[in-house]
């Protein structure tokens, strides 16, 4: 019979956990395409944000919901890439500081950009392509209130700075709205996965704790809409569009948060795999071992019993004699 396994050594079951000094090279190596791919994706957007928009069509009558003051931005464009990336980072890193699982940091953080990216390219594509004007398109292109149609098709002409009625025809959908939702949705699948919001107990705090990403975003969004940057149907619609492509991307790293092993990502799950796998092969391998050493122990044996009893027996015959 095999020995009995003895249990690791403290020093060799720290070995085996993956922490991101030990198996951070590991997991980033495997990921090396998806990293890549993150690179062209923010070349990508660098180029599309460089394309002017669509000028759709404005005529007179348009005008009459197009009026709205010009405002400055309650949350400025550069606070956005803190709310939806920096912020779910910090979470992400302090969970990795206390669980110490480089699969689930890696995880997180890549499934994170490439929401927050996605979402970007998808929004700045079809801002450039739609060309709907904003609220306060008027004073976009009469900055000195003295409107100019054409006689004949009735459109605006507009003599304002040209940068700023290219931006003007950027309405649909909302960045902000779009950005937040894709970062922020990505933290609410995140920490439902974490803390188990839907493990049946009837917790309610779990599930508002993971509802309280989701209300920051739409504040973001609400305050698009009360400076007049937006309708409110450039909001909704952004918003829908990051929360889908943050479900998507969170569900491609991760199972789902109701599921028994909706803690931890696929990949930590497949490693766990691999390791037992590797170990029941290497006690497989020792069990033969010992099992021929034995075999050849009790085979020696026999044979110098056999020789024994043979040398006895010829001892006698030569007393006989």
């Amino acid at each position: 019979m095999p020995p009995p396994a003895t249990p690791a050594s403290g020093a060799a079951a720290a070995a085996m956990r993956p922490y991101l000094t030990t198996h951070g090279k590991q997991v980033a190596r495997l990921h090396l395409f998806d990293w890549i791919v993150l690179l062209l994706l923010i070349a990508m957007y660098a180029v599309l944000g460089r394309l002017q928009p669509f000028h759709r069509f404005v005529a007179e009558d348009m005008m009459a919901s197009l009026r709205y003051p010009m405002k400055g931005n309650t949350v400025p464009s550069w606070a956005v890439p803190i709310i939806a990336i920096v912020v779910p980072m910090i979470f992400m890193v302090g969970i990795y500081i206390k669980r110490r699982n480089v699969y689930d940091l890696h995880h997180a953080i890549l499934g994170l950009l490439f929401s927050v990216l996605i979402t970007a390219i998808l929004t700045v594509a079809i801002k450039d392509a739609v060309g709907w004007p904003r609220p306060d398109f008027f004073w976009r292109c009469f900055p000195d209130g003295v409107p100019n149609y054409n006689n004949i098709t009735g459109g605006v002409i507009c003599h304002g700075q040209q940068s700023v009625i290219e931006e003007g025809h950027k309405s649909f959908p909302s960045g902000h709205s779009s950005g937040c939702f894709s970062g922020l949705g990505f933290l609410s699948w995140y920490l439902a996965g974490k803390i188990k919001a839907f493990d049946r107990g009837g917790h309610v705090a779990k599930l508002c704790i993971v509802l309280l990403p989701l209300l920051l975003a739409t504040m973001v969004a609400v305050s698009r809409v009360s400076d007049y940057w937006h309708h409110w149907q450039d909001v909704f619609a952004g918003g829908v569009l990051g929360l889908v492509v943050a479900s998507f991307c969170y569900l491609q790293f991760f199972p789902p948060p109701y599921s028994k092993q909706g803690v931890w990502p696929h990949a930590y799950f497949e490693h766990i795999h691999q390791t037992g796998g590797e170990r029941n092969i290497q006690s497989t391998t020792n069990a033969n071992l010992h099992h021929q050493s034995l075999s050849l122990d009790l085979s020696g044996s026999n044979e110098i019993r056999t020789t024994s009893h043979a040398l006895d027996s010829m001892e006698e015959g030569s007393r006989d004699q």
